[in-house]
């Protein structure tokens, strides 16, 4: 993730874009401006040990940084805390000397108002920061890398959209239709999971097109729409098994092996496994499966594309059963294959690396 953020002098107000990942500003950057949210989603957060505190998220119509307008201190205002986008976000910057005109232009008992609620805000933050620590013990100095979802979350969150669409989703097309507020009920207020890692998720499946988020009668996107349920519980299913097993023996598909299993996918219908039950290459060899796909138009394409793969790329498919052994016959390229369990696989993989890839940017 990265940590440069645009220079703070002279700020303008206008129209701003960000990248998801893109960070806004960091804890204890100068502050010079407030944003108002038009589109997207904005995390805050803040640094401890070696993880992060998870503020709060805020989406569409929402104010960031105004507190740093209201510091006491008439010098060197400063970010307390960091901000970054959970999707691609546009923002309006306000200026606070645009803000500031504005404020003296106010009936006087409205600023003396405004002052009043930003002071007791103020002093509400500097509460939780007194118990941030209860949170954040596992991210000590002392402690293992930092991990933004763990296993067991994914899992929390995971559990709790299965049960939900479950019990309260309306069929909408070919997908469940829940109320964000309905998701909201269970997540927030009933089993208490971390807004942040809930949007994370929930943007991850609207990544891998497993779910939509669609505007509901108010013109807000608070209405969520799962293409599959049935996934949902595989996935739940997956991870429940993965952390009861010992390290060497849990899943790990690398980039390269995911790239190759959603070519061999896309090309199957016209690439179909076939028999050849007389493919050896000596007395030693004893089949895996009985079933190979020939490998010849994925390595092509990948060709086409300058893209570098080779045989050993296969061995954390072959490590979980997915493949067998790489067999060569009348300049062909063939591999042991499980086409149908490498199907079944295929979406549990993809969701874990994206899990992986996320936690990664967030360290």
């Amino acid at each position: 993730m990265s940590t440069d953020t645009p220079a703070t002098s002279q700020v303008k107000s206008g129209l701003r874009s960000l990248k998801t990942g893109e960070i806004l500003f960091n804890d204890g950057d100068n502050a010079e401006s407030l944003f108002i949210i038009q589109k997207g989603q904005i995390r805050l957060f803040k640094p401890k040990g070696k993880g992060f505190i998870e503020i709060a998220v805020l989406r569409t119509g929402e104010v960031i940084g105004e507190m740093a307008f209201f510091d006491e201190d008439g010098s060197g205002k400063k970010r307390s805390c960091s901000a970054s986008a959970i999707t691609g976000v546009e923002i309006v910057e306000i200026s606070f000397l645009a803000f500031g005109k504005t404020m003296l232009s106010l009936n006087p008992w409205f600023k003396t108002i405004i002052n009043t609620l930003a002071t007791r805000l103020r002093k509400a933050n500097s509460r939780i920061k007194e118990l941030e620590d209860n949170q954040t013990a596992s991210y000590g100095k002392n402690a293992g890398s930092y991990e933004f979802m763990k296993p067991i979350e994914v899992m929390r969150v995971l559990g709790t959209l299965f049960l939900v669409f479950k019990a309260h989703g309306e069929v909408k097309g070919q997908a469940l239709a829940v109320n964000r507020k309905t998701l909201t009920l269970y997540t927030a207020d009933m089993y208490q999971i971390m807004e942040a890692k809930l949007e994370s998720i929930l943007n991850l499946l609207v990544s891998l097109n497993i779910m939509e988020i669609a505007d509901d009668e108010d013109k807000f996107p608070n209405l969520l729409l799962l293409k599959n349920i049935d996934l949902i519980r595989q996935i739940f299913i997956f991870y429940n098994t993965e952390r009861h097993l010992p390290d060497d023996k849990k899943m790990r598909i690398s980039d390269k092996c995911e790239m190759i299993i959603a070519k061999m996918l896309e090309k199957l219908p016209a690439n179909p496994v076939v028999d050849i039950p007389n493919l050896k290459t000596s007395e030693d060899f004893a089949p895996k499966f009985s079933k190979y796909y020939v490998l010849n138009p994925v390595v092509d394409d990948f060709k086409a594309k300058s893209i570098v793969i080779n045989p050993d790329h296969l061995d954390d498919g072959r490590s979980v059963g997915l493949f067998g052994e790489v067999l060569m016959k009348d300049g062909k390229v063939f591999v042991e294959a499980d086409m149908a369990k490498t199907q079944k696989m295929y979406p549990i993989i993809r969701f874990m690396n994206a899990v992986r890839k996320s936690n990664l940017e967030k360290a």
